[in-house]
């Protein structure tokens, strides 16, 4: 059964790229998306990992998982920001497993994991690919690690597709669009933005998935069919990434230069002679969106010492659910002091969104 996935996926890739796009063209093309990605979903669905080395437990404030071919450096990178001992060698395919790490920077616990290198074919199986890319999906944020003196560009672009096939968007989000299932009445669409896509593509995508009776919202402007079947297909994953050239150390000047225009968002370093490493921290930390949250007793003064971390758009609910399980529901109010607050000490609900050195009170019923 899973080879005749293959081949059918196969074989709609194949029409898609030898299909010309154009108005007369667009519905077709747009259903054999939808079905490609309907298949595509139906295999992952069937990957189950037996291997415990990929089955990682969550630890620390947050998790990144880095990402790239063999022998791209990410062991040796992970030693040198975690006390990990990953093996390291020059053949590929040295980590054989997820290997965790934990990073400490500035009052966080950031948890990361170095997992075997991605090749072209991944998101089908090849070199475990899938087991992989199912790891990938559980982190908080990715480092994309290229190799600077090895055709990075194309490095690049291979990771960036193996991802996309299964199903993980990067530095993306979810597209502004509901969709409610209804028993009958057929399909109403309904939109406040302009977009890409007519009505009777939004329906023959519908219809691919099974869905003849529902109700569209639309507020993403610009709204792509590729997007569209992201939302109804339910099980993508948006997650932020960092883009970490290595061994710059080992590639010309002039490639280095080079490769800056290419990615002139990117972390240029040496994992191995520990260059612009501080850097990529302050990156991680940064991109997480870490808040550090100040205890403050009633009638005493905060703890600036010992910060609860939690990440960006954290409210007063989430507090009390990191000080302990009963306190949402022993809630009376809340007292904050710093950004968040419109004045000194306001007094504030559970939906209250927090601002990073916020000093908070909690008082609970006795």
């Amino acid at each position: 059964m899973s080879t005749d996935i293959e081949e059918e996926i196969k074989r709609i890739e194949d029409e898609i790229r030898r299909t010309p796009y154009n108005k007369a063209t667009s519905h077709h093309i747009g259903r054999l998306k939808a079905k490609l990605a309907r298949l595509r979903a139906s295999k992952l669905a069937r990957v189950r990992s037996a291997d415990a080395g990929f089955d990682v437990k969550r630890t620390g404030d947050a998790t990144v998982a880095m990402v790239g071919y063999p022998s791209v450096g990410k062991s040796t990178l992970l030693n040198r920001l975690t006390s990990a001992s990953a093996e390291v060698a020059s053949y590929d395919f040295t980590t054989l497993r997820v290997i965790p790490g934990m990073l400490h920077y500035r009052g966080t616990r950031i948890q990361i994991l170095d997992v075997p290198g991605l090749i072209p074919g991944a998101s089908y199986g090849r070199g475990r690919g899938r087991e992989v890319l199912s790891a990938l999906r559980n982190a908080d944020l990715i480092l994309i690690l290229l190799d600077a003196a090895h055709d990075a560009t194309k490095q690049y672009e291979t990771l960036l597709e193996e991802l996309y096939n299964a199903g993980i968007r990067v530095n993306a989000r979810a597209p502004d669009v509901s969709i409610r299932k209804l028993d009958r009445g057929g399909i109403r669409i309904e939109s406040t933005v302009k977009h890409e896509l007519d009505d009777a593509l939004i329906r023959a995508v519908l219809m691919e998935y099974r869905i003849h009776n529902a109700e569209v919202l639309i507020r993403e402007e610009g709204l792509t069919v590729e997007q569209f079947i992201d939302v109804v297909t339910g099980n993508r994953r948006y997650i932020d990434a960092i883009t970490v050239l290595n061994k710059t150390d080992l590639a010309e000047p002039f490639m280095v230069e080079r490769l800056r225009q290419c990615f002139p968002d990117a972390i240029f370093i040496s994992a191995e002679r520990e260059l612009n490493l501080e850097a990529l921290k302050e990156r991680i930390y940064n991109t997480l969106g870490f808040l550090q949250i100040y205890m403050r007793p009633q009638g005493g003064t905060p703890d600036m010492e010992n910060p609860l971390v939690l990440r960006r758009e954290a409210t007063i609910a989430d507090v009390c659910a990191a000080i302990h399980r009963d306190f949402i529901a022993r809630f009376r109010y809340a007292r904050v002091w710093g950004r968040s607050a419109r004045h000194a000490g306001q007094r504030v609900g559970l939906s209250h969104v927090l601002a990073d050195g916020d000093i908070v009170t909690i008082v609970v019923r006795r």
